[in-house]
Parts: structure tokens; sequence; C-alpha cells
């Protein structure tokens, strides 16, 4: 508890003081220079030698108005005053009471204030004895931690036993900024002020502590630092005098930089590296990174290369034994290894082999370097987004690495590799930079001998590598890149060869991976044929090992269990107690000739695909709605088939104006999968023209092709995965496009004896051939004949409405 006395007003000469704060009861000495304060201390020193004592708000202002002078300041005593050969007067002040600012007058030149005294009484309590004391010893503490405070001096100025005294010696010897010591003078109350000391004491102590640990730290690690630096530069001494030690091992260097094969121009730059080394302090971290760059360089092959098997008959024998088909690409890798033993050093290949998944694209790359003997290594590319993946980071970066080509090169240890480039359509671009364009410095035969990775910044030859690119498609990988590969494309496998692969890789893999024999489980011709019709839905042969697998674990765990279990025999009619129901029925044997349900063939990135396309009519307006989660091609080819049946209405029996009372909804299941291309023209149309006609669709026919609005049948692409989709299920019409005539070629011989292609030109044709019955055309009205019709005129699809 506190007391105020009876306050006063006093007016007396007012003196602005900047970056300071004069408490009561301390002495403090300071400069006046200032033309207004050097006139407010001479008024004072003729009177009675008092003066009010107020802090600034801004101390860069020289000459500030009553408004930025803070309101509370001091009451003081001047106790000397020496005038300086300069003109400044030192002063020698002792604070008497605090004051609040009641009135300010400018008066001759100097700040005049009337100020009300406002003197405390502390009335001595068990919190005010508690406060001080405590914080007394924070005070201790703070001046033992700080270096600008003389200890016993401090001790001393703050051994008193008054609690307002004790709050502002300490106030004014702390080391804080004035608006904290403005705060702590504006007060009143001793026990309230004590209380905010501690709070900052226990703050900048806090700081101090944290600033002494850090110190403590850094000198302990210099003097570590100087200690390995004085020791190291000894232990070089000793070494050099004894003909060993770093610079042996420098020499190492320098030896194996001149043996390694290195082209003049990248030996030169390692030298030149290896000099710097020397220079630089061993502990210091520019020597690591040096370091590290000549390790890299020593560690990639320069000149070390696999001695290649050129034996075509070998390599025939190996790629036979590994994979079964796919003879066109054996073909070219065999061209390859020819034109190895004709020419002494030709160019590196790029090859890139284009497939839906489980074709054998990567073990097929496998399969290249076991039949050359060259080493392998192999990069997925999926979902990379950063150019420094392929070309690495400059050495400014702490970290930095080569990029995934210089560090396959090293993991080869050789210069011709069969270096693999997976999922290469599987790339993404970001802020980062496109990998795809970095790429193409690599794959480039007339670029690669001379490619730059960022860390090593030298010319490195890739030219004697062989790349073989894998993808799924070819349309998300860049045309320039594509330019500069030799695309391969690996269909999806016909029914026999399916049979084959798994009779001859599929069955003996997992029987010695569930660690069954022949004399456990066999599989008869019949029930692998099962299984691939009716468990598995694929261009490749991934599904069929995983069920094959699955048999596999069934008859593994049926050994243990069981004893003296006989030979499991696979066969059609036992294969659904180990894999259950059949999961795909025989497309014909559930379908019939049905109106408005046309059976469309696509391609996608996992092979061919079956769509089916139905079209129904109701009461309405003329709207025609696309449903199946359609793309914009396949929306546009729906129009452009509607506008092809509107044109040719009346040689489908139907009114001009037929639309305009009907609404035609077309779907294409599966709903939830996106679909999108104009190969489905012809069959949307169909679809349309068989439910305005009634005329029932055949289901064991399919169709593919782009449509125009004159009725014309373009070309498609994916032709034989599309035979190989159709063949899968059953169907064994197909209709294609006259212009892809060409394409069956790629068809094996087999799947085209099973199937009829029917070529068309144009859309009569496909209807003729896809509809149960032939189109009755109407009469026609004189009002229904479109411009230039004539009626004597072979009728095509050139009608123009």
């Amino acid at each position: 508890m506190f007391n105020r006395e009876k306050t006063e007003l006093k007016r007396v000469p007012m003196m602005p003081v900047r970056e300071i704060v004069i408490f009561p009861q301390m002495m403090n000495p300071f400069i006046v220079g200032r033309e207004a304060s050097v006139r407010a201390l001479e008024e004072a020193l003729a009177g009675e030698k008092k003066i009010f004592l107020a802090t600034q708000h801004d101390a860069s202002v020289d000459d500030p108005r009553p408004d930025e002078i803070y309101q509370v300041g001091t009451l003081a005593n001047i106790v000397q005053s020496v005038k300086l050969p300069d003109g400044n007067i030192k002063v020698l002040v002792e604070g008497a009471e605090r004051a609040k600012i009641v009135q300010v007058t400018n008066d001759e030149g100097f700040f005049r204030a009337t100020v009300r005294v406002i003197p405390v009484k502390a009335e001595p309590s068990p919190q005010l004895e508690q406060a001080a004391s405590r914080v007394t010893g924070l005070f201790e503490q703070y001046v033992k931690l700080s270096q600008s405070l003389n200890y016993d001096t401090m001790i001393a100025a703050v051994r008193v036993d008054d609690p307002a005294k004790l709050a502002d010696a300490i106030a004014s010897n702390l080391q804080i900024p004035v608006e904290e010591k403005q705060e702590l003078l504006e007060i009143f109350d001793p026990l309230e002020r004590l209380g905010r000391i501690a709070e900052i004491l226990e703050a900048e102590t806090e700081k101090l502590n944290v600033d002494r640990s850090i110190n403590t730290r850094v000198k302990r690690q210099m003097e570590r630092a100087q200690k390995e630096y004085y020791l190291n530069e000894k232990l070089k001494a000793i070494q050099k005098e004894l003909g060993r030690g770093e610079a042996g091992e420098l020499d190492q260097l320098k030896k194996k930089i001149e043996t390694s094969g290195m082209p003049k121009e990248v030996q030169e730059k390692a030298l030149q590296e290896l000099k710097r080394l020397e220079m630089m302090p061993p502990m210091s971290a520019e020597s690591t990174v040096s370091r590290n760059y000549l390790d890299w360089m020593l560690a990639v092959p320069w000149k070390k290369r696999s001695r290649e098997i050129r034996d075509i008959k070998r390599a025939d024998q190996i790629l036979n034994e590994d994979h079964y088909g796919l003879e066109k690409i054996k073909e070219r890798i065999l061209e390859f290894l020819a034109v190895r033993q004709l020419v002494k050093n030709p160019k590196g290949s790029i090859l890139c082999f284009v497939g839906p998944p489980g074709v054998g694209k990567t073990s097929l790359a496998m399969s290249i370097g076991k039949a050359t003997g060259r080493k392998f290594v192999r990069v997925s590319l999926g979902g990379v987004r950063d150019e420094a993946e392929i070309r690495g980071h400059r050495r400014t970066y702490i970290g930095a690495l080569p990029g995934q080509i210089i560090q396959m090169m090293r993991k080869a240890g050789t210069v011709n590799p069969v270096f693999v480039l997976d999922e290469v359509d599987k790339m993404s671009t970001d802020f980062r930079g496109d990998p795809s364009a970095a790429l193409m410095e690599v794959l480039d035969p007339e670029l690669n001998h001379a490619f730059t990775d960022h860390y090593l910044d030298v010319e490195y030859d890739l030219s004697k590598v062989m790349f073989v690119c894998t993808a799924n498609v070819l349309h998300t990988i860049p045309q320039p890149l594509q330019d500069r590969m030799e695309v391969l494309r690996l269909p999806g496998y016909t029914e026999q060869e399916k049979l084959e692969i798994a009779k001859r890789f599929l069955t003996p893999k997992q029987r010695q991976a569930n660690g069954i024999t022949e004399e456990n489980l066999g599989f008869t011709e019949e029930g692998i044929l099962h299984l691939i019709r009716h468990y598995t839905h694929e261009a490749g042969v991934r599904n069929l090992e995983r069920e094959i697998a699955n048999i596999c674990r069934k008859v593994a765990r049926k050994l243990v269990t069981e004893k003296n279990v006989e030979k499991v025999n696979i066969v059609p009619s036992n294969i659904s107690d180990y894999l259950g129901v059949i999961k795909f029925r025989d497309v014909l044997a559930e379908k019939k000739n049905e109106v408005g349900l046309a059976v469309g063939l696509a391609w996608t990135e996992v092979g061919g695909q079956v769509l089916s396309t139905e079209a129904t009519l109701m009461q309405g307006k003329g709207r025609l709605t696309l449903t199946g989660k359609l793309g914009d091609v396949m929306q546009e080819s729906a129009q452009a088939a509607m506008s092809y049946v509107r044109s040719r209405s009346h040689l489908f029996g139907l009114s001009k104006d037929f639309y305009r009372h009907l609404d035609i909804h077309v779907h294409v299941p599966e709903g939830a999968i996106p679909k999108d291309g104009p190969s489905a023209g012809i069959t949307l149309c169909t679809s349309i023209a068989s439910a305005l006609t009634h005329i029932p669709v055949r289901c064991d026919l399919a169709m593919t092709g782009e449509i125009t609005l004159r009725g014309k049948v373009l070309p498609i692409g994916g032709v034989k995965e599309k035979l190989l989709a159709a063949h899968r299920l059953g169907l064994r019409t197909v209709i294609l496009p006259r212009d892809n005539e060409k394409d069956l070629a790629e068809v094996p011989p087999e799947i085209q004896a099973q199937m009829s292609v029917k070529f068309v030109e144009t859309m009569d044709e496909v209807l003729t051939l896809a509809l149960e019955r032939p189109l009755e055309a109407s009469p026609i009205s004189a009002p229904e004949v479109a411009p230039g019709y004539d009626a004597n005129a072979p009728q095509d699809n050139e009608f123009t409405n």
C-alpha cells in the first residue's frame, strides 16, 4: 500500500532531455548544448537551482514541442555545472521527486512548466518486503551475467532500505530501452513498480543466459577448430618428413585422373580442381565439395566398356528363351547386332517400346542386355517433374548431386550399357522445368556424345549407350522427343500367344515361387485357355500370372494341411473350385440382336476394348443427350452422326421433321470411365439409325471408324489392338475403314483366319452390313427434296442439306 501525500504545484524551468530518463534520488551527469536548454539551465541556476527534466519522445528532434515530451518527469536539483570550451555545459543533477506537467509556456526562449509534484510514501508490508527481496536477488543475477556493469558498484548502489528508492535505483541501471524506463517512471506505486521491474529482470536475465550459452559454444568451436588446424598442420609436417600422408593421397588422386581415360579438356578441369583442393584447409566445407566432385569424376566410366557378344545365333536363342512372340522387336535387335559386326564404331541406338501394361517391355530390354553381354541399368521416369533429375544440380547448392543419367552410368561402370528409361510417357512439368526437354539431348544420336551434366560441368559421351525407352502411349510424349526415337509397338498378345507364354514361362515360374513341383500341380491347355477367356481381360499377361499364382497358393496350402494329396490337374471344370465363379462370360452367349445397341471398338493405354453404344427415343423437342463421360471429340462425332441421319432421313423412311417430336439419348457404358476420340463415329451413327428405324443391329459384329457429315468413313488407329479385343470377346466380324486395309499386315495370321473383316468407305455400306434387314426409303415429296437433288442419280453419301 502507498499514500500520496498532499500534492503541490510548482513553476520551474523545464529542460527536455533525450535518450535518458532521470529517476528520483539518482545522480545523473549529462551535457547541455541546445540554446533553449542552456537558457533554462541558466534560469534555474539563478534561482533555487531546481529544474524539471522530462524525456522527449523522439531523440532526433532538436526543438521538441510540448506535445512531443512525456508528461511525467523528475524535478531535480542542480548539483554542479561546468562550462566547456566548446560552449556546452556539463551538468550533474540529482533527482528529487516525480512530477507531472500541468501547463507549459515559452518564456524568453525556453520552456517554463507548471508541474504537480507527487511525493509518494510507501507503507511497510510483508508483500513489499518480499517484492524488494525478490527484485534484489534478480538484479544480482542480472549484474553477474552482464559484462557492462560492475558487480560491486551495482550491489552497493542498491543496498537501500526504502523499497521505492530500491526500485528507482535498479530501474536507472537497467540496460533497457528509454520507453520501458519511462514506463517505470510513470508507475507511482512502489509495489507495482517492483513487480514490473521483476518481470523485466527475468526477461533480460533469460536473454543474457542465451547469449552466454551461444558465446560459450562459439568459443569452444573456435578453440576446437584452432586446435584441429594446429594439429593437422603439425601432422602434415610430420607426414611430409616421413614421405606419406595427405600429399601422398593427393598424388594418388592425380594418378587416377591421369589413368582414367578422361578426354583432354575433362582431365585439365579435374587437375585444376585438384590444385584448388591442395590449397584449401582440409577441414573447410569447400574442400569437402571439391573432394566429392573429384570422386564423382573418377567414379564415372570414361573408357571401360563391356565386351559385346556379337553372336547373332546365341542372341536369337536368348531372346526366344526369355520371350515368346514379339518377332518384329527381336528382328530389330538382331539387325542391330549385325550392324555392330560390320561397322567398327556405330552410333548408339535409341529404341522406344510402346504398348499396354504387361506385354514385356522392360523385361525385353533386360533380355537385350543379356543377349549383347552389356551391363543393364534402369531409371523410372514416372512422375518425374524436375529437370535436375536428368541434368543434376549445380555445385553451388548444398548437397548437390549429378542427375540420374550420370548416376546410372556410374552404377553401370561401363560406357556402353543398355540404359532403360522406363515410363517415359509419365513425366510431368512444373516450375522446376521440363524433364522431357532435358531428355532431348540425351536421346539425340547427333548430340549425346557431348552431354553436359550440371554437376560435372564437362562433356560426357553417351553415344555408345544403347537407350531403350518404354511407354504405354505416345500422345503424352512431346513430338520433338518422339522424333529422336525409333518407335517399336508391342501390341497385346493373342490367345494362342498367351497360352504359350503361360506354358513356357508363367506356370514354371509360379510353381517355383510357391514351392510346388510338376508332380503336385499340372496345367492342361484347356484349363489355361479357360483361365484366359473367363478370368482375365487384358492385353498383357499380368493378371493371368496372378490367377496362376492364386491357384498355386491354394494347392500349396492343400499340400501342407492334408496328407497323401494326389496331383492336381487344372481343367476347366475345377478352376472355379480355386478361383470362384467366372469373372468374364462369353459375349455372344448372352447377347441377341437389339434395336439401338451397337458394338464399337476402342483403343486405350491398356490395349483394345469393346464398347457397347446404346440409343433410345423419347417424346420431346429434338434434344440429343450424350452420357457415359464422353470427351469433346466423341460428343462432336455423335453430333456429326445425328446431322448425317437427319440429312438422309428420306432414305431411312423418316419424315423430314421427325426430330422435332423426339429426344434421342445416347449412352456409352461404363459411365465412370472417360472416353474420347473420333473412331466411335460409325458406331454412334449405327446406334442412332437403328433406334429411329426400329431395325436391330447384329450382335456378332463390331465396328470402328470416323464419320463425316457426308457419310464418308475415315481411317483410325490401333487396328491390331482393336481386332485382338474383338477376337478376345468372341466377335468374329469387324467393320473397318477401307484405308485401314494396309494395317491388317500387323495382325497375326491365325487371328485373320478366324475373323471376317469388312472394309467400307461410306456409312451406307456400314448400315447394310450392321442392320438385320435393309433400310426402306420413304417417298420424297417436293418440299422435302434438297436443292440440286436428282431422283435418277445414284444415291451416295454426298447428299447435303
